[in-house]
């Protein structure tokens, strides 16, 4: 299974999402992010037609990247998107893309990919 990961800034909209996920240049088979942000994936979730899966913090805790400080100041992991897409393919996922920002600036994506 190929889940895209996401991390993005509130202001963040779908043509974001959207940009994020195609210069990551990948099918996936669903998107995820951490729970406390998952309404703002819903829209892309909806319009791909694909699951969204919710990732814990401590799921994320448990997939550390290295990234943002900012970032890890939060979540405790320094790249949200490679952390939930890790997280959400299941143990023994890798990651085939690592995060990848659209031009804006406002939504990254990551894509792993574990066993179905």
């Amino acid at each position: 299974m190929r889940v895209a990961g996401f991390g993005f800034r509130s202001s963040a909209r779908l043509a974001s999402l959207q940009a994020a996920l195609t210069l990551a240049g990948g099918r996936v088979d669903a998107v995820a992010t951490v729970a406390s942000k998952a309404a703002g994936l819903q829209p892309l979730a909806d319009a791909l037609n694909l699951p969204l899966i919710a990732v814990t913090q401590a799921a994320l805790a448990a997939h550390d990247r290295p990234g943002s400080d900012t970032v890890r100041a939060h979540y405790h992991t320094g790249s949200v998107a490679e952390s939930a897409a890790l997280a959400a393919a299941g143990p023994g996922a890798i990651l085939i893309i690592q995060r990848t920002a659209s031009p804006d600036g406002k939504a990254v994506a990551a894509i792993a990919e574990g066993p179905a």
